[in-house]
């Protein structure tokens, strides 16, 4: 998708803050966090949601980095939590599958 803003991220066309990438997905901070840690990964092919054609490679390439990000930002023993929010009602505001990852501080018990 040409005038997706993660495409462009994930695949270097705008400079971002990069934690981790690997050929399938990327990894950088943020740019408004809500945690001490808050990293977005996403697929560097466009794929709008969880539910939009997305096999076991890609995943796996988004686990991978999801491995590095929380060892490069201290959160594997303390916790983290992974958010993907699916569509309008769920308060996905870019259209392009990623994850968030939030850490770095005791976060709430509150989903809703």
């Amino acid at each position: 998708m040409d005038d997706c803003i993660f495409c462009k991220l994930a695949q270097g066309a705008i400079p971002t803050d990069m934690v981790y990438q690997n050929e399938q997905a990327a990894a950088f901070k943020d740019a408004h966090p809500l945690a001490p840690v808050h990293v977005l990964v996403v697929p560097k092919t466009h794929h709008e949601n969880i539910l939009d054609g997305v096999d076991g490679q890609l995943l796996a390439g988004m686990l991978d980095c999801v491995e590095h990000v929380v060892d490069t930002c201290g959160v594997r023993e303390s916790g983290f939590r992974i958010v993907a929010n699916t569509g309008d009602d769920a308060g996905q505001t870019v259209h392009h599958l990623h994850w968030h990852i939030l850490g770095g501080h005791r976060l709430s018990d509150t989903l809703a």
